[in-house]
């Protein structure tokens, strides 16, 4: 089973994509902040991080870049996804693999995050 870890604080956009996401087979934790950023990734060891570009307290793209610069999680696949217009140009200035634009249609959320764990599984 394929483990998620999304960064969000939005409750409504969490609870969704746990639905969404648990009805598709994947295993999802939920965090609303990116406080501590490594240590959670190294307690829930997920196979994708799913960032918001504005979580707290540092931001996605430098929570991103905080992950690219750690020998032990930079190929970490990470798809960043935002309401923000401009989200192709954020996400390749946090080094994200991938990213999604809010609102998203769930069937293309499935599959970037798909794409994005067989990528990462392949680059490993």
């Amino acid at each position: 089973m394929e483990r998620v870890l999304i960064f969000d604080d939005d409750a409504d956009i969490l609870e969704v994509c746990t639905i969404v996401l648990k009805t598709h087979g994947f295993e999802v934790i939920t965090e609303k902040n990116c406080e501590d950023i490594l240590a959670k990734i190294d307690l829930y060891t997920p196979d994708v991080l799913l960032m918001d570009n504005k979580i707290p307290p540092l931001g996605g793209i430098q929570a991103c870049r905080t992950v690219r610069a750690s020998i032990a999680h930079a190929g970490l696949p990470i798809v960043f996804f935002s309401a923000n217009q401009d989200v192709a140009r954020l996400a390749k200035e946090a080094g994200a693999d991938h990213f999604i634009e809010k609102p998203f249609d769930l069937d293309a959320l499935i599959s970037v995050l798909h794409s994005a764990i067989t990528a990462g599984a392949t680059s490993h």
